[in-house]
Parts: structure tokens; sequence; C-alpha cells
């Protein structure tokens, strides 16, 4: 396989992995609709010249197809991002992210091609809360938490953990494997879990090698700090830089495992070159929980601001408490690990960031979270 072809490859994981590529020799397509919310400027300055570059849409079967057509192997990227978002602008994400993978399976399905490989983006919002152990009840997965659960903990604090779904006893966040039962937390957590869920099935029935990659949360270069409904780390950035407090709600002890991009497209790269990642589910993550305020505090010290997180103790609906990656199948199966920790990521991604243009927008979002009634 030489001829890669990348949907969403101007984004900012496409664009990463278009690099990454065309540096081993490939040949690489990039199909990208140049989403406004995430392109404001249009093409990116960033975008490698080397790769063969098609502005179009996957909900374009047309478009689609004659991309397609020319590949060897496909990496399915292309996605509207944003968990918020997603719960109001639910035909749009339906649309772009179900229709378009749809679009992405009839063709490898009906028509004449060479693919011989897909591998297709997930989320670690397919999973809802992560998993956790109970003391009397073992290995439990507690529901989606609707409001606050702030209760009295046993210092008469408020507690914002979730309690067991058996005993209603105290838990403690485990590393969340790939087979941990999914509870989808938004429509954009549904729509990748569908996305993972129909490629997987097709390429079972039709015999083509497909790779779903569960991505955490990546962080790095070329992330929008204009998109207001981006990854939490970018949007820290966006108000750092200009001078206003990173906005954490809960009391940001809740935690993710942050994952740096040069990595995500390592795994990438593994996966499409060994068998042995075919029709498997990985998860891409570093098996490291950071709290939400500990992040805020770092973004905060890298720009040299002298400010300090706003912690609002207030609930986002669909928000997870802890959810971070159990990396044993990556590593035993590929060999995969990390190489990149998050000290050395903040570092390389804050010099970036110093230069990079940051419309902060978050009030924005934060106003539509709660006109939709979901703070």
């Amino acid at each position: 396989m030489r001829r890669i072809l990348v949907t969403g490859g101007a984004g900012f994981i496409g664009s990463h992995l278009v690099d990454e590529l065309l540096r081993r020799g490939y040949r690489v397509t990039v199909f990208d609709n140049l989403d406004r919310q995430v392109h404001p400027a249009g093409l990116p300055d960033y975008l490698n010249l080397k790769s063969t570059f098609i502005r179009g849409d996957v909900r374009s079967r047309r478009a689609l197809k004659e991309a397609v057509c020319q590949a060897e192997a496909v990496v399915h990227l292309a996605a509207a991002v944003g968990v918020g978002q997603s719960q109001y602008e639910i035909a749009h994400y339906v649309e772009s992210n179900i229709q378009g993978t749809a679009n992405l399976l009839d063709i490898l399905v009906n028509a004449r091609h060479p693919v011989k490989k897909l591998l297709v983006a997930s989320s670690m919002s397919i999973y809802g809360e992560g998993l956790y152990e109970c003391e009397k009840c073992g290995r439990v997965k507690p529901a989606l938490r609707q409001e606050a659960e702030k209760c009295p903990n046993k210092e008469g604090k408020e507690n914002w953990e979730p309690a067991c779904p058996h005993c209603q006893g105290e838990i403690k966040p485990l590393p969340t494997p790939e087979d941990t039962p999914l509870l989808a937390n938004s429509i954009y957590a549904i729509t990748k879990k569908e996305q993972e869920e129909m490629a997987l099935l097709i390429g079972r029935t039709y015999g083509l090698p497909v790779v779903a990659l569960r991505f955490f949360n990546v962080y790095g270069p070329r992330q929008s700090l204009s998109n207001p409904y981006t990854g939490v780390t970018a949007i820290f950035l966006s108000r750092v830089k200009n001078n206003r407090p990173p906005v954490v709600y809960e009391d940001g002890w809740q935690t993710r495992d942050f994952i740096w991009v040069g990595d995500v497209v390592r795994a990438c790269v593994r996966c499409l070159e060994s068998e042995r990642a075919d029709y498997q589910v990985f998860n891409v993550g570093t098996g490291k929980p950071v709290a939400i305020r500990e992040m805020a505090e770092m973004v905060i010290k890298l720009l040299k601001k002298k400010l300090k997180p706003e912690i609002t103790y207030s609930f986002r609906k669909g928000d997870v408490r802890h959810c971070y990656a159990d990396t044993t199948r990556i590593h035993q199966c590929l060999g995969f690990t990390v190489r990149t920790s998050l000290e050395q990521g903040l570092r390389r991604l804050a010099s970036w960031a110093r230069k990079a243009p940051a419309e902060d927008r978050f009030e924005q979002a934060a106003r539509e979270l709660k006109e939709k009634g979901l703070t």
C-alpha cells in the first residue's frame, strides 16, 4: 500500500499524519471540506504541499468516490467534533459523522477500488464514565450523571464523585480497557460509536481489514485556538493567551488522559503497516490520568501569566468524572508505547501557541450551553 487517502487531512491530527506518511514515502491525498469553524482562514498554511489536496465533503458521495477509488488505504478522520455542541446541532453531527461514514462504506462495498485497509478514528467519549472499582462489588461501571451529584462526603464537603451503581458506596477510577461497556454521553459520542461499529461490521463482512482507534484527549500544535468546541487544552490556551482565566467546571478534580499528537500519529502508522492490527479496536492514550484544574495551571505557568483557573463548581450535562486509557492491548499487540511526556508535550505546545492566532470564543460557547439548558 503506497497510496493513502486521509479524510479530514487538513485538520489537527490529520495534517500531522499526512506529514509523517509523506516522510515515509507514501503518496498521500487529503480530502477535507475546510469547515469554517476549524479553518476560518481557509486552506491552512501548514498543509504539506507534497500531498494532493481535494476540497470535498464526506457527505457528498460523488466527490468522495473519486478520491477513494484512487487509494490503497483510507484513514477516516473527517468528523464534526464537539461534545457540547453536538447536543443541539444534532442533524449536523449525524449527517457529518454517520452519513459521511455510511457514504465511505457504501463506496467500499459497491464501487471498484484498490483499497486494502481502512482506519477509523473513534473516541474515548463512547465509554461515558470509565471503569471503577468498589471494595464491596468489584469492578463497576457507573451510569452517566444527569445532574450535579454534590452530596456531602465523610468530611461534610461537596462530593462530585459517582457512587457504586450497586451498593452506592465509594468507588475509585481504574484504567478503562476496550471491553468496557459503552455508554455514549452525547450525540457526538453516539456518532463515533456508530462510525466504529459500522466500519468493523462492513470490514468483517467483506474481508476488508478495518482498525478502530479510540483516541483519548489529543493535544498539540495546529489544534484551532479559535474554536471553542475543540479540546480542553486548546480552549485553555486561547483563554490564557487573551489574559483570561481558564474556566473549569465542577471542582476541577475530574480527570482525563492527554496524549501528544505525535504519539497518536505513530499509533496510526503502526496500525496501517501491521496486519496484527486488522479488525481490532485500540485505545490510544497514555494510561495516566490528569486533573483538569492541574492542566489549567500548567498552561498558565507555561505561558507565564498571572492568572488562576476559574473553578465554577457547576455541572455540564453529559460530562464524565473520570476516564483514562488501559493501553495493554495496543502495547501487547503492536508494541506501541507513548514517547512524549505531558511536560515535554506542553512545552512544545506552549512554544507554538505563543505565535498562533487565538480568538477567545469561550463565552459564546458557554452562553449557548446555558441557553440550551446544558449547564
